[in-house]
């Protein structure tokens, strides 16, 4: 049997070694478009490479994918972040889960996780050809016929075929897949982080506040986590994380929207206000510069309390209601005005692909044409951070790799 993997990506490898795991005798080969293979897993986690996430349980696995989530549960269940983990670790990879359930090689380096896989296709003989980008893929009755883009004039065929060509913006990149009966859905950016122009928020570039709430204002999404205010506007987990849960209505937006930041990330604000109280009657005659409330660093604090024009020698029982109800407002509802996206680090995730109605997601089987396979980014699934894009990849390579 011949299996072809178009793309050298994480699916890819993880697919091409499943197949010839679980087909000793199969002839399997990637077919990597550059130079070189895997270089998103290169660069993935600022280079340490996030292989997964440590949460406990599938139903809080697929809380983490705005596109997927539901469909992949049955997936999980097959080979879940745990059997990645196992997977990784009887490979020669130790690995370490952070406590916020992120985790990373033992070594800290993504080259561990690329070296790991290439000594798999060496050991097994999983042949790797770089430099060849593929045309199309043509049903010719039981095998599916390959054409290169650089060597037309020598297709090659194959009796199943595996697309793992990653995310991409570019939807001429999908023309072929869509040519075969597939629904495409329109590829657009998720996972970036907030331009703020023009605002002296950017002077506290490098502030990071732990607890926050961010709500994308005239909608219902919103997420929690750390805020990190840069020198463009704002990054960090709970702004990556309502780009992506925001991916579609944002595009619609053309990234011109608003965001409700909750630094106190108290949804109730009369608490707040009660906080706030609890400090006028505990310390009536300490000036404001002098008690932060939640822990908030001196120079956001400062830069809130010049927000409400409140001077930071003026005495807390000189707030008055007033001035208490409306540092409150700021504390939990702090609004600005986003322009733009910047992407995040030099990883790219894109919201899109091929829809999974166009797949069988108990194999990984197109719909539309025989043993064609997909897995990984190419597929309409997206994640948070926190290694939930790579355990997709994982899960839709292996059941992809030993299924077909």
């Amino acid at each position: 049997m011949k299996v072809a993997i178009i793309g050298g990506g994480a699916a890819g490898f993880f697919a091409a070694i499943t197949a010839k795991e679980n087909y000793h005798d199969a002839d399997v080969v990637i077919f990597e478009k550059a130079q070189k293979v895997l270089s998103k897993v290169k660069v993935s986690g600022g280079g340490r490479c996030n292989v997964t996430n440590g949460c406990n349980t599938i139903e809080e696995l697929i809380t983490a994918y705005p596109r997927g989530g539901r469909q992949l549960k049955k997936a999980f269940y097959t080979f879940s972040n745990y059997d990645a983990i196992k997977w990784f670790e009887s490979r020669g990879v130790p690995l370490v889960t952070q406590s916020d359930n992120c985790v990373f090689p033992k070594s800290q380096d993504s080259q561990s996780i690329i070296d790991c896989f290439l000594r798999q296709c060496k050991k097994l003989g999983v042949r790797i050809e770089t430099g060849k980008g593929v045309k199309n893929v043509i049903p010719q009755s039981d095998k599916l016929r390959i054409n290169f883009r650089d060597d037309e004039n020598n297709p090659q065929e194959f009796d199943k075929v595996i697309v793992t060509t990653g995310g991409s913006s570019n939807y001429a990149s999908f023309r072929w897949i869509e040519d075969l009966g597939h629904k495409i859905e329109i590829p657009i950016p998720s996972l970036f982080t907030f331009n703020i122009q023009n605002n002296p928020i950017t002077e506290l570039m490098g502030i990071v506040v732990e607890n926050t709430l961010v709500s994308l204002q005239g909608t219902k999404i919103k997420s929690e986590g750390p805020l990190l205010i840069t020198h463009w506007g704002m990054s960090g987990p709970a702004i990556l994380k309502l780009s992506s849960f925001g991916a579609r209505i944002l595009n619609e937006m053309n990234y011109t929207f608003n965001i409700q930041v909750n630094w106190t990330n108290e949804q109730n604000s009369e608490f707040v206000v009660e906080q706030l109280n609890a400090i006028v009657n505990q310390h009536p005659n300490k000036i404001l510069s002098n008690i932060r409330p939640y822990n908030l660093s001196e120079r956001l604090w400062l830069y809130l309390l010049k927000k409400n024009e409140l001077p930071e020698q003026k005495k807390w029982c000189e707030l008055g209601k007033k001035g208490v109800n409306k540092l409150a407002n700021t504390l939990t509802n702090d609004t600005y005005s986003v322009k733009g996206k910047s992407t995040f680090r030099e990883e790219f995730v894109t919201c899109g692909g091929v829809s999974l109605q166009s797949i069988d997601m108990n194999t990984m089987q197109s719909k539309t044409c025989k043993n064609l396979y997909f897995a990984g980014e190419v597929l309409d699934i997206d994640a948070i951070t926190g290694g939930y894009n790579l355990q997709a990849a994982w899960t839709t390579g292996f059941i992809a790799g030993k299924l077909m």
